[in-house]
């Protein structure tokens, strides 16, 4: 299973990293924003909707809000800080899942609008990062991979102690430290590199990303969440060994917006 996720991984990495290099932000953004549009059809699943006109119509929404978004990119900021909003109660909402939601998912409707809160400030995130530079959006990508990484087998060697074991399991305390630990070595070790900084500035940067880790583990266990409601495994079976699309970006759509506004506020 490691190593069909391994292969997977690497089979994506070099048409990830020339849509990164070799295209301008409004072609990421189409090429994103299609990406965008899959992760919202698996939504449509842990929505309940069973009807394809009525997931093609999701899709069609989905659409119009990224159009929007392009159209106020402008207003980048504010996009953003709606997108942490939601995560900060997401997180809130973990310790007390699931009787806090009544043992049972939100409606289709609010599950609706959450799938806009989730996908499209995501994708707006990374062309507004790309625009940033590319090596500040590839920062961003490996941010967040580290995180998984270290979770991942630090919770293997030392996991004891489960950190959400009603939504996910096989979460611990120690992985997550392990995550974040990697978050900070990170950050300290290529940011000066990448944003040319030290001193105070770069200590702001270790703790954004610190934060960032924090959410990334925050989306994924939302999605966990949402789909242990829904009764489903995975949210689809288009990567092997990864599931679907959602599975594997959960953690991207809660940490790319709150990175994003992160770079915004400090940059001021």
């Amino acid at each position: 299973m490691l190593s069909q996720r391994i292969l997977t991984a690497l089979a994506l990495l070099p048409p990830v990293f020339l849509v990164i290099f070799f295209t301008s932000s409004l072609t990421l953004f189409m090429i994103f924003g299609a990406v965008g549009l899959l992760i919202a059809w698996e939504w449509t699943a842990l929505m309940g909707l069973q009807r394809t006109e009525q997931r093609l119509a999701y899709l069609m929404l989905t659409a119009v809000t990224l159009a929007l978004l392009w159209l106020l990119r402008t207003q980048a900021q504010w996009i953003f800080m709606v997108s942490l909003i939601w995560w900060c109660l997401a997180l809130c909402l973990m310790p007390g899942f699931p009787t806090n939601l009544e043992g049972r998912k939100p409606g289709a409707a609010l599950m609706g609008v959450l799938g806009q809160v989730l996908i499209p400030p995501a994708i707006f995130a990374l062309v507004n990062l790309h625009g940033k530079g590319v090596w500040v959006l590839l920062f961003a990508l490996v941010l967040v991979w580290v995180a998984d990484i270290g979770a991942y087998f630090a919770g293997r060697a030392f996991g004891r102690h489960k950190l959400a074991p009603l939504i996910s399991p096989g979460k611990t305390f120690e992985g997550a430290a392990g995550g974040l630990v990697l978050c900070i070595l990170w950050a300290w070790g290529v940011g000066p590199s990448v944003f040319g900084i030290a001193g105070e500035a770069l200590v702001i940067l270790v703790l954004l990303s610190l934060v960032v880790g924090i959410f990334s583990i925050a989306g994924d266990l939302t999605e966990s969440a949402f789909k242990r409601l829904s009764g489903v495994k995975d949210s689809g079976s288009i990567l092997p060994g990864h599931g679907g699309l959602l599975d594997r970006t959960d953690s991207l759509l809660a940490a790319m917006p709150v990175f994003a506004l992160g770079l915004g506020l400090i940059d001021r």
